[in-house]
């Protein structure tokens, strides 16, 4: 594929850019769909360049969630630009059917019978956080947290977390980031490798757990395929564990140079809510998903041929001006009730209320115990593996009393 355009920009496959984005938005948003590309390190090793329509615009994005009829998320060259996985790259009818299944463990019901257990966890976490010292956000708490619920809700071991994180960083590390490409196959296979086996040994349990759920599902008359299996189980290690961890990562790098925000919300809990979703407009932890026009489309005067990547930007559309006066202030007082955060349409996001329950634990619990946030004694680390996704590797923190 080829997009003929004078104006293409490569400034969006430099990994400088995938770890901020925000400049690149403002500057090419009024240019917006913006023909681009950038570099992909496929699984062999192959390195290519993917060529894509860029949409920056609130409007173009949320009218590109909205209408999977000309949108489609079934990528015609899986692996090439985007990965194909179930339910983020199906379309209706099979969407709707697979949602359906999975939605019953997203459910609120389930979600309020695990919020005790989550507290626990995250008190766990909290405990062994020492006061003034540098600490790692992401290793002590922001990782562990996220990782330990989803690894409840499949039913699998939580002492595997170290493996799980290291799976899910290798699936969407799309320009090698930490690993060679031998490494994320070999990576790949072990994820594969120990799901299948979880699997196999939850057929004919009739256990609560999800991967019992899918094993046992009936979808229309017809049991689940081991690969559609494999494909959810990996979907919510993956987007289960990084995408709330990013949310509570960039939530904390936010506070701890506000430190009059972290008094304002320690003294009016009924603010905490509302930091959390200025952080999802603010800082989008999905930052970025593919669609694959089904016609060809005019968007602003640009031609789209059927087929062509369009990588629609959440965190662009977070940021437009034309719907968030001020977008690069963060604020307590904004209406943030038009934020793509989590997505919208139909692939809105199906953890989005486990990821806000997880992050007002997490607020709640540090606001409790600590007076103040301060910078550690290491710069932080921002991802640079992926420009899907916006997060950190590592955030040093001092948490005080």
């Amino acid at each position: 594929m080829s997009i003929e355009d004078p104006a293409m920009t490569d400034v969006f496959g430099q990994p400088e850019t995938w770890a901020n984005p925000y400049p690149a938005y403002r500057q090419f948003r009024d240019r917006s769909p913006l023909a681009a590309h950038w570099p992909i390190v496929l699984l062999d090793g192959t390195k290519i360049d993917a060529y894509v329509w860029l949409l920056l615009k609130y409007d173009q994005v949320s009218g590109a969630l909205r209408d999977p009829a000309t949108f489609s998320s079934q990528n015609p060259a899986p692996g090439i630009v985007s990965p194909q996985l179930v339910m983020i790259s199906d379309d209706p009818p099979r969407h709707t059917r697979f949602r359906r299944l999975v939605n019953k463990a997203f459910t609120a019901r389930r979600i309020a019978e695990l919020e005790p257990w989550i507290k626990a966890v995250a008190e766990g976490l909290l405990d062994q956080i020492a006061i003034g010292k540098s600490v790692d956000a992401v290793d002590a708490f922001t990782m562990p947290l996220p990782v330990q619920v989803i690894a409840r809700m499949l039913g699998i071991r939580g002492e595997d977390q170290p493996a799980f994180k290291r799976w899910s960083d290798s699936m969407i590390a799309f320009n090698g980031g930490d690993f060679t490409p031998s490494e994320r196959v070999e990576n790949g296979m072990q994820m594969m490798d120990y799901f299948r086996q979880v699997a196999a040994a939850r057929r004919g349990q009739h256990a609560s757990d999800l991967i019992s759920a899918l094993v046992e599902a009936d979808v229309e008359g017809e049991r689940l395929e081991e690969w559609e299996i494999l494909g959810f189980c990996i979907l919510i290690l993956v987007a289960g564990n990084e995408t709330t961890t990013n949310l509570m990562s960039n939530l904390l790098n936010i506070m701890v140079d506000r430190p009059e925000l972290w008094q304002r919300l320690r003294e009016d809990r009924s603010r905490v809510e509302f930091a959390i979703e200025e952080t999802l407009r603010y800082e989008s932890p999905v930052q970025m998903l593919t669609r694959f026009p089904t016609r060809d489309i005019e968007i602003e005067g640009r031609q789209i041929f059927q087929g062509q990547a369009v990588a629609v930007s959440y965190g662009a559309g977070n940021r437009d001006p034309a719907v968030f006066p001020d977008p690069d202030t963060f604020s307590l007082d904004r209406d943030t009730s038009k934020h793509l955060g989590f997505g919208a349409g139909i692939h809105y996001c199906l953890g989005a209320p486990l990821a806000r329950v997880e992050a007002q634990i997490m607020l709640n619990g540090m606001l409790d115990r600590f007076s103040a946030l301060a910078r550690g004694n290491q710069a932080p680390e921002r991802q640079r593996a992926t420009n899907l996704l916006l997060g950190f590797r590592k955030l040093p923190l001092q948490f005080l009393a």
